[in-house]
């Protein structure tokens, strides 16, 4: 298989009333590509530092990040947003819908900054995987928690991408509705063959993927396989 995801010596570090705050320190992992693995830690430990970190969304303080073969240092912003834009795709715990345009409009967000064409078919089919199309004209305010969350779901796999980050994205659903976000984010995986990076508090879903690293006071302290297969 092929490594799809590399960091070595990772560290994030903030200034605080003139002391130096060490969110993540010299952190290192690889991860195959059609994988699917899970962070876990207590709150605090700077799992969705990391994940930020990963998906390019944040700058390190020290350390490599190489995504699909690319290395994230000493890109700009504008080429480090192209390559989330043609790689990466990332669910957010709570959601981060653009309020002003309709779920359909939301999902095909992704496409448009591609310049891809036929795209509203593409969303439509989308929003019927996660069991939505029928609800496409509506306004994020106008949809529950679950509903918000497939609809972030469906705009994450919209660019098709290589690997896909989540982040706690169970953790504003109930029981009933997590358990379907969460079958609907494995099945897309296996249909896609998109590699899977979640953090969760929630250690069954953990365990649902094939190894689970362990994140605690910024320092990576297990890593452990779970299984060949997730889901």
């Amino acid at each position: 298989m092929n490594t799809i995801l590399k960091i070595e010596n990772l560290s994030k570090t903030y200034q605080s009333a003139g002391k130096t705050l060490t969110v993540l320190d010299k952190v290192s992992f690889s991860v195959e590509a059609g994988s699917t693995v899970a962070i876990v830690g207590p709150s605090g430990s700077g799992k969705t530092t990391l994940l930020g970190l990963c998906a390019g969304l944040d700058r390190s303080s020290q350390g490599i990040v190489e995504l699909n073969g690319i290395a994230l240092e000493g890109l700009t912003e504008d080429q480090r947003a192209q390559v989330r834009n043609q790689h990466v795709g990332f669910i957010f715990q709570n959601f981060q819908l653009l309020p002003t345009l309709t779920a359909l409009e939301n999902v095909m967000v992704p496409l448009e900054l591609r310049g891809e064409k036929n795209i509203k078919a593409r969303a439509l089919d989308l929003l019927d995987k996660v069991g939505l199309g029928h609800r496409h004209h509506h306004y994020p305010a106008q949809l529950s928690g679950g509903e918000q969350q497939r609809v972030s779901l469906a705009r994450a796999f919209s660019n098709q991408p290589k690997i896909l980050f989540a982040d706690e994205p169970t953790g504003n659903l109930d029981a009933e509705t997590s358990e379907k976000v969460v079958n609907l984010i494995f099945d897309l995986n296996r249909e896609a063959g998109t590699t899977l990076i979640l953090v969760t508090h929630d250690l069954d879903l953990a365990a649902k993927t094939q190894r689970i690293l362990k994140v605690k006071g910024g320092h990576l302290v297990s890593d452990e396989m779970v299984g060949q297969f997730g889901g």
